[in-house]
């Protein structure tokens, strides 16, 4: 069976359908199409290499394949067929049609509707950009349930994530500042922010759009807002960006809703030259519910994170070890099913960051370190995505935490 020279269209094609062309397509993340042979056949040896190394596809939780429903990472049947073609010269084989047809310009497929910051934000050459945010109307007259819906900013070279938040009409988050213009918040981005003020969406390096599963919702009440919260940095080279997010709804009442909030930890000073440092945060759940999905935040000296579930009984489950955090790829983690979490459960978040000259992409070993927006400073964050039944207030989820505490 080996003797046989895997060709692209009929045994490489599907493999770059199934598990890159997310990314590897004109107009997404990836700085390379892999859509047809003209495209990839420059890249044989670079894929084999990439495949071979376990870097691509990116992935770097510590789990046994099934446990995460989103796992794209190749079995050594795939790396083996893409090693072979490479070393055989990347014979083409008989074209075919692709077997997946893309949506040009969305993941989600054709939104119902996208709702675009009003104008655009000129990214500078060089220097730090305060987070930007921007409050754009949603307009929507009744409530609406979210089932697909996806982050996309017109440029990707300088977004390195974006957040979008729903408001909803009661909401005193950010009151008096304008709407549909650019506004930096600094210092002032967590005032009024409440339990209701949910984070909706949020666009990383590598990251799916949110696709959820039938009889699953995310909730925009009527009247609310949309608040962008986004990331510029600075490449050496100006631009502009004006960030979109599209929407599909669902046609029925769901029975599930989603429900996005990050644990986070902001008081923390990581002292120069740290090796091993350690920062926890805590969420004590005060309600019945599941975990459906996990995204871990830190920035340049981020390690490694270990988010545990505490039972009632003290008895305890990792819900995700990340033992090699990359910045550059901020992925996240959706378990094959939901995980099933008690009233008086403690969400114990482990981050551990490197301030060593040992940790090459260090800005500076000798600066002590502190919450901060910019990739210089620090951030220990991981999103967690709930589960309630629809009759039941995301309200239900929270009591004081015990430590660290909810951003």
């Amino acid at each position: 069976m080996l003797a046989v020279v895997p060709l692209f269209y009929q045994d490489v094609l599907p493999i770059l359908e199934r598990k890159c062309q997310t990314c590897h397509r004109e107009g997404e993340a990836a700085p390379m199409a892999l859509e047809t042979y003209e495209q990839a056949r420059p890249y044989a040896r670079g894929i084999r290499d990439a495949v071979m190394r376990h870097t691509m596809p990116p992935w770097f939780a510590e789990a046994e394949r099934g446990v995460f429903g989103n796992d794209p990472r190749l079995t050594e049947e795939e790396i083996a067929t893409l090693r072979r073609w490479a070393e055989a010269g990347a014979p083409a084989g008989k074209p075919v049609a692709p077997a997946v047809k893309w949506t040009e310009g969305w993941r989600i497929g054709a939104p119902e509707a996208v709702v675009r910051m009003p104008k655009a934000f000129a990214v500078p050459a060089r220097g730090e950009v305060d987070y930007q945010h921007v409050i754009v109307p949603s307009e929507f007259k009744e409530d609406r349930w979210v089932t697909a819906i996806e982050v996309r900013p017109s440029s990707r070279a300088h977004v390195h994530h974006a957040v979008v938040f729903v408001r909803p009409p009661k909401s005193v988050w950010l009151r008096g500042q304008p709407t549909g213009e650019l506004f930096s918040a600094k210092g002032q981005a967590l005032a009024g922010l409440s339990t209701l003020d949910e984070v909706i969406a949020v666009y990383l390096p590598g990251a799916e759009p949110h696709v959820l599963p039938e009889g699953h919702g995310k909730l925009i009440p009527a009247g609310s807002d949309l608040i962008f919260q986004i990331h510029y940095t600075a490449n050496g080279k100006a631009g502009e960006d004006r960030t979109q997010v599209g929407m599909v709804f669902a046609k029925e009442r769901p029975r599930m809703r989603h429900y996005s909030m990050s644990i986070a930890q902001g008081e923390f000073e990581i002292p120069a030259n740290a090796a091993e440092h350690e920062v926890e945060a805590t969420f004590v759940v005060n309600t019945h519910t599941e975990i459906y999905a996990l995204a871990p935040h830190m920035h340049l000296r981020g390690k490694s994170m270990r988010v545990l579930a505490v039972a009632p009984d003290e008895s305890e489950r990792v819900l995700l070890d990340v033992p090699r955090y990359d910045f550059y790829w901020q992925l996240v983690y959706r378990p094959r099913r939901p995980v099933r979490i008690e009233r008086g459960t403690e969400i114990v978040v482990e981050a551990v960051f490197d301030n060593s000259p040992a940790n090459a992409r260090n800005p500076d070993p000798r600066a002590t370190v502190r919450w901060g927006e910019q990739s210089r400073e620090e951030m220990a964050v991981c999103f967690v995505d709930f589960l309630l039944p629809v009759p039941i207030s995301p309200v239900e989820l929270f009591r004081a935490p015990r430590l660290g505490g909810v951003k």
